[in-house]
């Protein structure tokens, strides 16, 4: 079902340089997301819980916290490439718990979508 949630939303969401597509994976234990400009097929920053950077944040602290502090990391290394503006793409997972917190965390730290 995620899968086939994931194909509609990709039918709609697309990211350019001007605005690339900030996606989100999820896994059982950890949390990724990129910032992806599709048309030149490359990812401009990107930031998980397994991150060596990010591994003295993380430590002892549950996986919406984690979300948390892995969206405000990757808003700052998008930031400090100058990406100002994302598409958000949940990659068919619902938009509640550790997506919305990396949501907000990113939206917070200064990201727009």
């Amino acid at each position: 079902m995620r899968r086939r949630r994931q194909r509609r939303v990709r039918g709609r969401v697309s990211g350019t340089a001007a605005r690339p597509r900030l996606n989100v994976y999820r896994s059982l234990s950890n949390i990724f997301v990129q910032v992806i400009d599709d048309d030149a097929g490359r990812t401009l920053a990107q930031a998980s819980s397994v991150d060596s950077d990010l591994k003295a944040k993380l430590d002892g602290k549950k996986k919406l916290e984690q979300a948390q502090v892995v969206g405000a990391a990757v808003a700052e290394r998008a930031l400090a490439k100058g990406i100002k503006a994302v598409v958000f793409d949940r990659a068919g997972y619902r938009y509640h718990g550790r997506v919305k917190a990396l949501a907000d965390a990113a939206r917070g730290a200064g990201l727009e979508f």
